[in-house]
């Protein structure tokens, strides 16, 4: 199907028609896919593993390893059938635990779930592409794109909410945190801890998670984003950065982002920030021991000799703030597929810390509380082999009656606590901004 449209808006249109009770949009390279409909769904938590399909559930105990047994599961669908599939989910952060050796601190709460949809779209500016289980799923989204752009979602240049207000909350808690973490990382327990706070939204707003991702989307430039409504959790997001990219030929890459300054309107501003960016100590050593371990960590599931930096040191715009990035790629080995590469890159290190084990402890100790999504990963993959996953960060999250914002900064033992608080403020404020709010 061609026309000329708005991606991004097509795709929020298909998300707010209610086409199934869970949905999902993710963006990359230019490309929205929407899907929607469970033909098949998985979960995994620290006890099972359960699928669903044609309205029947089984349910498998996992032990200690359910990122394994999800692999095996999503492995299935490709010894199912000869037509490739694509799966859409998410990895919560407490996974991390099962990663790294303590599976008591993960929790009882889902740590993995993906879809395979009945209908998924894939929209660029000049084309949309259905995929369906059947005419009728195939019917229900050509009404749709056929309607005119008129009646598809514009959102509204103001948020009631004050932004400010927003993102100010809990900075003075958060400063006692991060001169905790200098102390342990001074005392040589870990090199750098990724600590983040939880924004909670004011009490009695009603977030419309749609209208944000179109309002987000449109100041942002995100490696990644996406708009979920998955396995009970909600999200509109702007990833700055992907956990992992792998295609069907065995190539597989990271892209650490460490290291912040805030990104504005004046271009002279500007540069003097990207130039402080680049010779400011504490930021460069934070960037470098990250592509380290994640070099580290590529060596592990990568043939050998294989794993190049192949960019490193530059400097991206990601929405309010500028980064520096680096990219790390490889071939995978013999035997090894994208869910061991997934295990050896998760978390990522630029939303946990290095050593990860050690940062996993301090995170627990002094964040206020499970984070959930934030700092996992939402994906895209598919039965060819080729999987993409984005770092959850600059997200509105939702979950039950809960919606929040988070953020984080890297602290190493150069840190000053305020610094830390304005690089978390700097980040809010790819999102903060943007949020919009229903009535009803």
């Amino acid at each position: 199907m061609e026309s000329r449209h708005d991606p991004a808006a097509t795709a929020v249109h298909l998300a707010k028609a209610g086409l199934a009770d869970q949905y999902a949009v993710y963006e990359r390279e230019g490309v929205w896919h929407f899907a929607a409909g469970s033909a098949v769904t998985l979960t995994a938590d620290a006890v099972g593993i359960t699928a669903r399909a044609d309205g029947r559930s089984w349910t498998s105990r996992v032990g200690t390893r359910p990122l394994e047994a999800f692999a095996q599961a999503l492995a299935a669908l490709e010894n199912a059938g000869h037509q490739e599939r694509h799966f859409y989910g998410w990895a919560a952060f407490e996974l991390a635990h099962f990663l790294h050796g303590d599976p008591a601190a993960g929790g009882t709460a889902p740590l993995l779930h993906a879809l395979v949809p009945c209908v998924e779209v894939s929209l660029t500016s000049d084309r949309a592409v259905v995929r369906a289980v059947d005419e009728a799923w195939a019917q229900k989204v050509g009404d749709l794109l056929a309607e005119p752009s008129t009646a598809r979602i514009t959102v509204d240049a103001d948020t009631p909410v004050t932004a400010e207000g927003i993102i100010a909350a809990g900075t003075a808690a958060y400063g006692e945190a991060v001169a905790r973490t200098v102390a342990d990382i001074r005392a040589g327990l870990l090199e750098k801890a990724v600590l983040s706070r939880k924004v909670p939204l004011p009490a009695g707003s009603r977030a419309d998670f749609a209208a944000s991702y179109l309002a987000g989307r449109r100041a942002n430039t995100p490696a990644r984003s996406y708009l979920l409504d998955l396995g009970g959790r909600r999200a509109a997001g702007f990833s700055p950065e992907t956990v992992l990219e792998v295609r069907k030929d065995g190539r597989v890459s990271t892209q650490p982002l460490a290291g912040t300054r805030a990104l504005g309107t004046d271009p002279m501003q500007n540069e003097r920030r990207r130039k402080e960016l680049l010779t400011d100590p504490k930021e460069i050593h934070e960037h470098a021991v990250s592509v380290r371990l994640a070099r580290d960590e590529m060596d592990a599931v990568c043939r050998d000799g294989s794993v190049v930096v192949e960019e490193f040191m530059a400097v991206k715009p990601r929405g309010s703030v500028q980064h520096l990035a680096s990219r790390v790629t490889g071939r995978l080995g013999s035997g090894t597929g994208p869910w061991d590469a997934f295990a050896s890159l998760f978390p990522a290190i630029t939303a946990t810390g290095v050593s990860k084990q050690a940062a996993l402890g301090v995170l627990a100790r002094y964040e206020d509380g499970p984070r959930g999504l934030y700092g996992g990963a939402v994906f895209r993959g598919s039965t060819d082999g080729s999987l993409d996953a984005a770092l959850v960060l600059r997200t509105l999250l939702g979950e039950g009656g809960e919606v929040w914002l988070r953020a984080g900064a890297g602290v190493t033992g150069q840190s000053v606590p305020e610094r830390e608080i304005e690089e978390t403020c700097e980040k809010l404020r790819s999102v903060a901004p943007h949020l919009r709010y229903t009535d009803g």
